[in-house]
């Protein structure tokens, strides 16, 4: 588990991304995240921000520039696969979009962000099955469109590792597309002077990667 050094500063909601389909007509197999945040003995935290963001399926990010493969991308004024929500009475959110791609250095992973109040952010990451991941980048069109290969798998991903299987989600298949879920579990009595602690009781989903955010 990754010890916090210390509370983050809450970034300012920007309104265009407070949305459920961050999928902004990006193409990729279609999938439904859920994430519901909750306090070390399993209640819900409610009005709780979460931001996500993560690549499309050739690798971009949005909001970047030198993005893509070549590096040759440049995305700065785009958001997609980028959104925020606020957490209902149960601890839940949940945002339509696609199945994340890769890129270079790192495995499969969602970013997302926990604001519990104006200073005390949570940062992680979500992470998905290889075996999944594998198939969809060979033979699923457009992730199977790349010319390079991926270099990074679960196995060999220091964060991914360090996170443990508590951040991985727990994906489904639908008719139509993907579910997945995560339950992320804080300790809001995380000390003085400290950020939350994660509760590995409940989820590893919620252990601090502080500056890890690509």
């Amino acid at each position: 588990m990754v010890q916090p050094e210390g509370p983050e500063a809450a970034s300012s909601l920007d309104e265009r991304l407070l949305r459920t389909d961050i999928t902004d007509a990006r193409e990729g197999v279609p999938m439904r995240l859920r994430l519901q945040v909750v306090t070390a003995d399993c209640r819900p935290v409610p009005e709780a921000r979460v931001d996500i963001w993560h690549c499309d399926a050739r690798g971009s990010y949005s909001g970047e520039p030198e993005q893509g493969s070549d590096g040759a991308g440049n995305t700065a004024e785009e958001t997609f696969l980028r959104g925020s929500q606020i957490s209902g009475k149960d601890g839940q959110v949940n945002f339509d979009t696609i199945y994340p791609g890769w890129h270079r250095g790192r495995t499969t992973h969602i970013n997302y962000k926990v604001h519990l109040d104006e200073e005390t952010v949570l940062t992680s990451q979500i992470f998905f099955p290889d075996a999944l991941s594998q198939y969809l980048y060979l033979a699923v069109p457009p992730y199977n469109d790349r010319d390079d290969e991926r270099d990074t798998t679960n196995g060999n991903d220091s964060v991914a590792q360090q996170a443990g299987e508590g951040a991985f989600a727990a994906i489904r298949e639908q008719k139509d597309r993907y579910d997945a879920a995560l339950v992320v579990g804080i300790d809001p009595q995380g000390g003085a002077g400290q950020a939350p602690q994660p509760s590995a009781a409940v989820s590893a989903g919620g252990v601090f990667i502080p500056g890890r955010t690509g």
